[in-house]
C-alpha cells in the first residue's frame, strides 16, 4: 500500500504549554484496555480535560477556538515516560497531524513519527510567538513545512528540526516500516526460498 508523503501540515493550533508532559497525562494507562488503537481520541489528555462527572475542565483543548484543530504546541521533552504507542495514538485519532515542541522523549518521538505524525523541535520563545499569533487570531492557520523547516502563522515564520532520517520517511512516504514490509512481501518471499534454514 502506498504511503501518503508528508512534506506539508497545515491547520489551527492549540498550544498546550508546560515541559515534561508525559504518556499518562497524554492517555490515562486505565483507557488502554482495547484491541485496536479506534475511539482513543476521545480519551487524549482525559484526565487533564475532564472532571471525575465527565464535565469539562479549563483546558487549552476544551475552548471553543481549539475545536478542530490539527497541530499541537508544548514545550520540552514532550512524551516523556512509558513507551505506550496509544499516546500518540491517541493524539492521531483525537485530530492531531504534527506536534510542534522544544524537545520529545525519543520512544514517543519514534512511535509518532511511524504513525505519521511529524514531531519538530522549535525554541520556547519561537513557540511562544506562533502561539501568540494565533491566539490573537484563531482563524489562522499554522503550518509545518517538512520541506523548509519553518513553522509559519500568519506574518510568522521560525525555524524548526527534526533529524533528517524521519524527515526524509515522511517526505518521501516511508514513515511506516511494516507498510514497507507488506508491500515487499514478494522479495521477502523469494529471499525466503534461498535461505537453508527456511528449506
Amino acid at each position: 500500500m502506498s504511503l501518503e508523503k508528508i512534506s506539508k501540515v497545515s491547520g489551527r493550533a492549540v498550544f498546550v504549554p508546560g515541559n515534561d508532559i508525559d504518556t499518562d497525562r497524554i492517555i490515562p494507562a486505565r483507557f488502554m484496555v482495547c484491541v485496536t488503537f479506534e475511539g482513543l481520541g476521545k480519551y487524549a489528555f482525559y484526565d487533564e480535560r475532564k472532571n471525575a462527572d465527565g464535565s469539562d475542565k479549563k483546558h487549552p483543548l476544551n475552548a471553543p477556538e481549539a475545536k478542530g484543530a490539527s497541530i499541537l504546541l508544548s514545550g520540552g521533552n514532550f512524551g516523556c515516560g512509558s513507551s505506550r504507542e496509544h499516546a500518540p495514538q491517541s493524539l492521531w485519532h483525537y485530530g492531531f497531524r504534527a506536534i510542534v515542541a522544544e524537545s520529545f522523549a525519543e520512544i514517543f518521538f519514534g512511535n509518532a513519527t511511524t504513525i505519521g505524525i511529524p514531531c519538530v523541535c522549535a525554541s520556547a520563545s519561537d513557540i511562544a510567538r506562533i502561539a501568540d499569533a494565533f491566539a490573537k487570531d484563531p482563524s489562522l492557520n499554522v503550518e509545518v513545512n517538512l520541506e523548509t523547516m519553518q513553522v509559519s502563522c500568519g506574518g510568522i515564520s521560525v525555524p524548526c528540526k527534526m533529524p533528517e532520517n524521519a524527515r526524509a520517511s515522511l517526505i518521501g512516504g516511508t514513515w511506516d516500516p511494516i507498510s514497507e514490509l507488506l508491500d515487499s512481501e514478494s522479495l521477502t518471499s523469494d529471499t525466503a526460498k534461498n535461505l537453508p534454514y527456511f528449506k
